[in-house]
């Protein structure tokens, strides 16, 4: 099913796909950022649910265990919004909390686990 054509022909609902792992039929995931009028969205997120897609709001946020991070810098190559940096500096891991949009493409990066997801 073509859900993003649908979501910006049918509802004017831009779709910015963060990742995607999906196959002919099977079940997949798909990770977007919607933008678009809030009337709109929340009808293009009815139609969703009405074609048995599953649709859940992020509501956590990415969290960083300071003790356990050794700030190599794998996270930052996967963070498609450079919410996580190194500072050139000192090279430490940065974090700015407010360009992150919780794609999750950094937790399973960490070679010492130390990003989750606070719910």
């Amino acid at each position: 099913m073509p859900v993003t054509y649908v979501l910006a022909k049918e509802f004017n609902v831009a779709a910015n796909i963060i990742r995607a792992q999906v196959a002919p039929n099977q079940i997949g995931k798909l990770v977007l950022e919607l933008s678009g009028d809030i009337d709109q969205l929340d009808a293009a997120i009815e139609w969703m649910r009405s074609r048995h897609v599953n649709v859940s709001h992020t509501l956590g946020e990415i969290a960083i265990d300071e003790d356990v991070c050794v700030h190599c810098g794998l996270c930052t190559g996967v963070c498609p919004t450079e919410a996580l940096s190194l500072n050139p500096e000192s090279y430490k891991l940065t974090f700015t909390r407010s360009r992150c949009i919780v794609c999750e493409q950094c937790i399973p990066t960490c070679p010492v686990q130390a990003i989750s997801t606070n719910l």
